[in-house]
């Protein structure tokens, strides 16, 4: 049995799903098993939830029973914590003390480059003085030294893809700009991550990992504007010496700019100016693999079909792509900027009576409402050399997973429950219409959102602008529905923010 603490995150979420997928029995760990629950892989045969604190030495010790096997995938640094390094500190010693005690074969454990460095910010000395405690145990153990990881949640690319986003220029010192970095790409590091399990001279030994190029922080946003189509960002040198003044300002930016929160940016700002690059690669010996360039790398975190979310259902009506940004699990930030709208309508009725309406839209039916303004936005889309409305749908009454439809493509169907539509229409950015029906005491809640995930600031213009119509549109969609339903009206239709919205893995 293998144990992953921090099941929930970024790097656990991903490699829970590629152990269980190779075979291994895996138990999840988290604070809460309703956080377990919401992950795309909760109902495995061969997956095991516990729930557990490393701050809690009791529920460690249980969640380490009859356990082989731990990755130690945690860390304190969030707003929950004033002092992440006294926290991961004791969750280091925590673990190390139920380690022992259960004799596991074997620690696996993901730490970062730079914290040696005379410079090192207190987060990289942090992961650092937890790779020694736990290096302090009786337990074998094998580190890995990370560099920047580029995919998409990663709490250092979504601050490279946000301010890249939102921000033209630059004033920075050249000290932290032209900093040397070795980024690697998150399919590498969960390929090192889970077959170093199938090589057993790895056990207690230490390795850096990062891709196959050094290159500075100046070139990697320049390698995410090429991606992105956004303009050559412009840097214009700080003119104090002081790299204190330089990181106070960078916080200030970043409160205003970023999602994330201050206890997350700060520590990975004060880090900037810290060369993060390998200083051995023996691990290409053991674990060999083609390692992703960057500009790669940022392609395969930003594009849509990145996660390949359900690779084995499309059907031959054309090639899906789900957005990566709905993977399971990520933090609220992860994918850049998400904006969010939608109505609802309750009807005195069951979703099997509304469901053949919904499976009905689109095509020579029509979208129930505006069809004029739904006929001029596919006119517009059309002379932008998009699809238009001229693809139709391919039967007036069945829809399938992977069906065109006007300028949407269905990424997924749930009869009579959920009908999820990916945009394949010309746009600044990635966006998704989600028809739900949820049945209540009374009745059916039928939810009609959308979720835009703006390229650029003028992704982000470009939603604003179109919101009146959107309310226009989605409201009158869902009363004339009702209509042709013919059922009461309990309530609405009125203004409702969608929640998440994830797509169970293939």
């Amino acid at each position: 049995m293998i144990l992953v603490t921090g099941a929930t995150g970024y790097i656990g979420g991903r490699l829970v799903l590629r152990l269980l997928n190779a075979g291994y029995q895996v138990r999840a760990m988290a604070r809460s098993l309703e956080k377990i629950q919401g992950r795309p892989w909760k109902n495995h045969p061969c997956l095991e939830g516990v729930e557990a604190d490393v701050l809690n030495l009791k529920s460690l010790e249980d969640a380490l029973k009859d356990c082989n096997i731990a990755y130690y995938l945690v860390h304190s640094m969030s707003p929950a914590y004033k002092n992440f390094s006294e926290a991961d500190r004791r969750a280091a010693q925590n673990f190390i003390c139920a380690a022992g005690k259960h004799r596991l074969d074997r620690i696996i454990y993901l730490g970062g480059l730079g914290g040696s460095e005379p410079n090192a910010s207190p987060h990289l000395k942090s992961r650092l003085e937890v790779e020694s405690i736990l290096k302090s145990g009786p337990v074998p153990v094998t580190v890995f030294r990370s560099a920047h990881i580029i995919g998409s949640g990663s709490a250092s690319f979504e601050m490279l893809r946000y301010t890249a986003e939102r921000i033209p220029f630059f004033i920075v010192p050249k000290s932290v700009i032209d900093t040397k970095i070795q980024p690697v790409c998150i399919r590498n590091v969960l390929t090192y991550l889970e077959k170093c399990l199938e090589k057993k001279e790895t056990m207690g030994q230490t390795y850096d990992i990062g891709g196959p190029e050094i290159l500075t922080y100046r070139k990697l946003f320049e390698l995410y504007a090429q991606w992105a189509g956004l303009k050559k960002p412009l840097f214009i040198p700080f003119p104090s010496p002081s790299f204190d003044l330089g990181t106070k300002i960078a916080h200030t930016v970043a409160k205003a700019l970023l999602p994330l929160s201050p206890g997350i940016s700060q520590p990975l700002l004060e880090g900037l100016g810290v060369e993060i690059i390998t200083k051995e690669d023996k691990i290409r010996q053991i674990i060999p693999q083609d390692l992703i360039p960057c500009f790669k790398a940022i392609e395969l975190a930003t594009r849509k079909d990145s996660l390949k979310i359900m690779e084995t259902r499309w059907s031959d009506a054309g090639e899906l792509n789900p957005p990566e940004w709905m993977y399971a699990g990520d933090a609220v930030y992860s994918g850049g900027t998400l904006l969010q709208g939608g109505y609802k309508i309750m009807l005195a009725c069951e979703p099997d009576v509304i469901w053949p309406f919904i499976s009905r839209i689109g095509g020579a039916n029509g979208w129930y409402y505006g069809d004029f303004l739904w006929r001029l936005r596919g006119w517009m889309d059309q002379m932008a050399g998009g699809v238009g409305l001229r693809r139709g749908r391919r039967h007036p009454e069945h829809l399938s997973v992977g069906d065109a439809l006007d300028f949407w493509r269905v990424l997924d169907i749930k009869p009579p429950h959920q009908l999820i539509l990916v945009a394949e229409m010309k746009l600044p950015g990635e966006a998704l219409l989600d028809i739900e029906l949820i049945p209540c005491s009374r009745g059916t809640e039928i939810r009609l959102g959308t979720r835009f995930r703006p390229t650029g600031l003028y992704g982000i213009i470009y939603w604003y602008m179109l919101l009146p119509f959107h309310n226009l549109l989605f409201g009158g969609m869902l009363n004339e529905l009702a209509k042709r339903v013919g059922k009461r009206i309990l309530k609405g239709p009125e203004k409702y923010r969608p929640g998440p919205l994830t797509l169970d893995q293939a």
